[in-house]
């Protein structure tokens, strides 16, 4: 069911026709990448946190980068506790390894981070660990309805952007 409210999502934008459906899994940012044959950072995967009175939001990251938990904690006002496989697929009615921003169980709070605004396009799952979808950052914020850019990730390459990218294309 997680793949077809995706779908069932992305319609209303007219764009459901434009998931991509892979024979192998993309489950993790590395196997996405190679799969859809980009950079693992073009990669946007989707943490599922608990805020301070347990309910779930979602933050979208680029796929290098990591959590700084003061950041986080600036942002947020409460520590970076991610929810388990039971919780994530309870909140957003998706499995790990294909958790998304759109077609959610429940209605979170979804925040986009800055190191995805590097990239023309990024490469959201699409509710399965076999999907996923080319969008700009602008249908990001769009389709998932997103509260805000956020500024809670640390150790990803701020100098690795979309024009260096066309330089070394083949080196990934």
């Amino acid at each position: 069911m997680s793949f077809q409210s995706v779908k069932e999502h992305l319609e209303k934008f007219h764009r459901a026709q434009d998931i991509l459906v892979f024979d192998k899994i993309s489950a993790t940012v590395e196997q996405a990448a190679i799969v859809l044959d980009v950079i693992p950072a073009k990669i946007a995967k989707t943490l599922s946190f608990k805020d301070k009175d347990g309910n779930g939001f979602l933050v979208v990251t680029a796929g290098d980068a990591k959590i700084d938990n003061q950041k986080f904690r600036a942002e947020f006002d409460t520590k970076a506790k991610m929810l388990n496989a039971d919780e994530v697929e309870e909140q957003t009615g998706h499995p790990v390894g294909g958790v998304c921003p759109f077609g959610l169980a429940k209605d979170l709070n979804v925040y986009l981070d800055k190191s995805l605004k590097r990239f023309t396009t990024v490469f959201p799952a699409c509710g399965n660990n076999h999907s996923a979808i080319e969008l700009t950052c602008n249908e990001l914020e769009d389709y998932s309805g997103a509260k805000a850019w956020v500024d809670v990730s640390k150790e990803w390459d701020e100098s690795l952007t979309e024009s260096n990218m066309v330089e070394e294309k083949g080196s990934y």
